[in-house]
Parts: C-alpha cells; structure tokens; sequence
C-alpha cells in the first residue's frame, strides 16, 4: 500500500489518557503471532479509543513508554502461551491490566511456527471488542 494511504495513529505517549492502549506477546510461536495480529486488527479496527504500544519498550526500561501503560485510560495486556509475559513484564512495572488474556487459553495451539490461522485472530478480536465496546 502506497504511504499517502497509510492509517495514521494517535500519537500514545501524548493521548494515553484517553486510549486504551494494547500490549501483547510478539512470541516466535503461533500463539505469539495470534496475539500480535489481534492486537493490530483492534487497533485498525478501533484507532481512534485503542491502539498497541511498544511491550519491548516497557520491558527494556523506557520511562516513556512506562508512562503510557501506567496513564492508559485501559490497558489490554494480551499472552500468547503460558509464560504470561506480557503480564509479568507489567506485574514488573507495578501495572495492573484492566483486560488480560492468554492465546493457549483461547483455544489457540501452541505450535513452534510463525503461521497461524486467520479464523483465530478474528474470532479473539471479535470476542476482545465485545467485551471492550459493549
């Protein structure tokens, strides 16, 4: 797609009060890839009250990126496996999620691959944005 049709986002670090912010597994496993696509499908689906941010950033110490997930209207912390590291990498900050789920828990395989089914990553977004947008 040319760049002048790119989606815009808002910008998270300057509106993070008003959006619910996104933070999910990007895991070299099915589970992880699942997780990475729901959360983009929620925010191209709903970039003006959510959009995903930058877990790795949070992990690695950046004070700004910190400040998003601890001034987020809501925050969504989506797993892909059992490790729950999305969790604990914001139970590691002192960050409670307003919404958590994990792919294996959503009947998602873990399968040691970068491919995964499309009717997953529909069926948990759908799922997510009823619960999120009633």
């Amino acid at each position: 797609m040319p760049k002048e049709h790119w989606q815009k986002l808002p910008m998270c670090h300057k509106e993070a009060e008003k959006l619910d912010i996104i933070l999910t597994c990007d895991g070299a496993a099915s589970v992880g890839q699942v997780g990475h696509e729901v959360a983009v499908k929620i925010t191209k689906e709903r970039s003006e009250e959510a959009r995903m941010c930058c877990l790795s950033a949070i992990a690695a110490g950046s004070k700004p990126h910190i400040e998003i997930a601890q001034k987020a209207k809501r925050l969504i912390a989506i797993n892909g496996c059992g490790n729950k590291c999305t969790s604990k990498i914001l139970q590691g900050i002192g960050v409670t999620p307003s919404f958590e789920y994990t792919m294996v828990d959503m009947a998602v395989e873990k399968v040691p691959t970068l491919d995964f089914d499309s009717k997953d990553v529909h069926r948990i977004a759908r799922d997510i944005l009823q619960k999120m947008y009633p």
